[in-house]
């Protein structure tokens, strides 16, 4: 299939789609199968190329991935869990950063690990040093060299206390991965609560794992010898629904979302409620929709878990240049993901981007020259345009923004979408959206 999408926007999405699980969680649980000494099973497994690029991996370390696509159940036997040819994990992990988070649970099976250059969304910079600085608290030893890190443990790795600078979900999911077969206790404090995390922190406790969550933010997890397999069916994917929610309003459409659930989407339902939004939730899922009449203008601040997430922003933005009046976004989570936007711009949105912490507290990028907020004025109509997918999350932005604009787009790099977003050309046509691809 071509990488081009030729999108002819102006047609409210209306209709029902499903999401399944969430690719945040997933891909984590997966990984974590590797510290079990027994077969594990997890379902409502979405078919994107994350979970892909996860199976080769462990296949690479010897474990047997089998898989129900349709009914999304992945089955994963760690029996045979062997070292792989670094050559093989740097080629198959491609931009993957999932490759930092196998180094804990080969650790304590193997004694080693490799770690290849790690790629992602270019959101900012995202270093890897509070992965590696945990590592070496439970005692492995760090080796860069030219083609990567190596890592060893040259004993069982120790509990230990570690508190965060930041609530970083990846060093929190590090420390989880690798904490749970370490000898003694170990105790992390600011560590990151989202439900991805809470999700895998069910998913080791099944596996035998004893770990307890304070309301400080203070994870105490006491080392076993053992873990066995786990049967788990992972949480929906929130920011998936959300996208769709944003899609439906930016268009205004009325789309019924079906796996989506309110618990994990509380921060979100609020905003898009404030925005003039409208939603219904039954035991199935989420109908979001457009009511009619002007969208509002709000001032908004993404944060951690639990206030609104990052990764929501960028898709209400589009939704936000069809607001009334001037709109205030602060992203504290990630140092420049407003770069979205000049693709908006170029599609007739007035958006501006400012160094400055607009709209809330002052946030650890205020004196660091990122421009991290945003003041979108709007109503504005957006016309077609062609049109570089960036990353997963500004990419599906992006499309949102073909399918809202008068026209036709020409949208590339839609392979980045699939990362993430299952079968999300399928859903586009069961909500009657109109698009073609060479």
């Amino acid at each position: 299939m071509t990488d081009l999408l030729y999108v002819h926007g102006g047609t409210p999405l209306s209709g029902e789609i499903t999401v399944r699980g969430a690719k945040n969680f997933v891909s984590k649980a997966m990984v974590a199968s590797l510290l079990g000494e027994t077969p594990s099973e997890l379902r409502n497994v979405p078919q994107i190329r994350d979970v892909g690029v996860v199976t080769g991996l462990l296949e690479l370390h010897g474990v047997r991935v089998s898989a129900d696509a349709e009914g999304g159940v992945l089955r994963l036997d760690p029996t045979d869990v062997e070292s792989a040819h670094v050559a093989d994990i740097d080629a198959h992990a491609g931009s993957s950063r999932i490759p930092i988070l196998f180094c804990g649970p080969l650790l304590h099976r193997l004694g080693e690990a490799f770690i290849p250059d790690l790629g992602g969304c270019r959101i900012g910079d995202r270093p890897i040093n509070y992965h590696l600085d945990i590592l070496r608290q439970f005692g492995a030893v760090v080796d860069k060299r030219e083609n990567g890190i190596h890592i060893r443990a040259p004993r069982r790795l120790r509990g230990t206390k570690i508190t965060l600078p930041y609530p970083s979900v990846g060093a929190t999911e590090q420390l989880l991965l690798t904490a749970v077969r370490a000898e003694g206790v170990t105790e992390l404090t600011n560590a990151a609560i989202e439900p991805e995390i809470m999700d895998l922190i069910n998913v080791l406790q099944k596996m035998g794992a004893i770990i307890s969550v304070d309301t400080d933010r203070v994870i105490r997890i006491e080392g076993v010898d053992r873990l066995v397999g786990f049967r788990h069916t992972a949480l929906a994917d929130r920011i998936e629904a959300a996208s769709w929610a944003s899609a439906a309003l930016a268009t205004g459409g009325d789309v019924y979302v079906r796996g989506a659930t309110q618990p994990e989407m509380t921060a979100f339902l609020n905003t898009f409620r404030k925005v003039g939004g409208e939603f219904a939730i039954d035991d199935d899922g989420i109908r979001f929709y457009h009511p009619g009449g002007d969208l509002k203008s709000i001032v908004l601040e993404t944060d951690v878990h639990p206030g609104f997430m990052t990764d929501w922003q960028q898709p209400l933005v589009v939704a936000l240049t069809q607001a009334k009046g001037l709109s205030i976004v602060h992203e504290t989570v990630y140092e420049n993901r407003f770069g979205f936007t000049d693709a908006l711009r170029g599609m007739g949105a007035t958006i501006q981007v400012y160094q400055d912490c607009l709209g809330g507290r002052p946030c650890r990028f205020g004196q660091r020259n990122f421009s991290h907020s945003a003041v979108i004025s709007g109503p504005t109509p957006l016309t077609a345009a062609d049109i570089e997918v960036p990353d997963l999350r500004g990419g599906f932005s992006h499309l949102i923004a073909a399918l809202t604009a008068q026209g036709t787009s020409a949208v590339r790099g839609i392979s980045l979408i699939d990362r993430g977003y299952e079968n999300f050309t399928a859903k586009l046509e069961a909500l009657g959206a109109k698009f073609d691809r060479d």
